[in-house]
């Protein structure tokens, strides 16, 4: 999947809610946004997703966890297949590019 997250940033709507900043990445990257996990920061529930702009190499690397052993990574590119969103419960943004 190609797409600029430099241009999107830079486009990106301000969002009042999690909810509404869920939707429109969703929009915007269809399967290819998908939640990872949740935490509390300063109060606020924070919510993890990635974008997936390299299918096969996010499959291979998140199927490397469910194996038995050492979890060694030994294709830098693996790191290049997602990209890191953080939505906070008032529709904060911070966005890995």
């Amino acid at each position: 999947m190609k797409f600029n997250l430099t241009e999107i940033s830079t486009d990106m709507p301000d969002f009042e809610n999690h909810d509404q900043a869920r939707e429109w990445f969703k929009e915007q990257f269809h399967d290819c946004f998908s939640l990872k996990s949740t935490d509390e920061t300063g109060g606020k529930k924070v919510y993890y997703y990635h974008i997936i702009k390299d299918v096969e190499a996010y499959q291979q690397y998140m199927d490397s966890f469910g194996r038995l052993g050492e979890h060694e990574i030994t294709n830098p590119e693996t790191f290049e297949s997602y990209s890191t969103v953080e939505i906070s419960e008032d529709g904060e943004i911070s966005l890995s590019i």
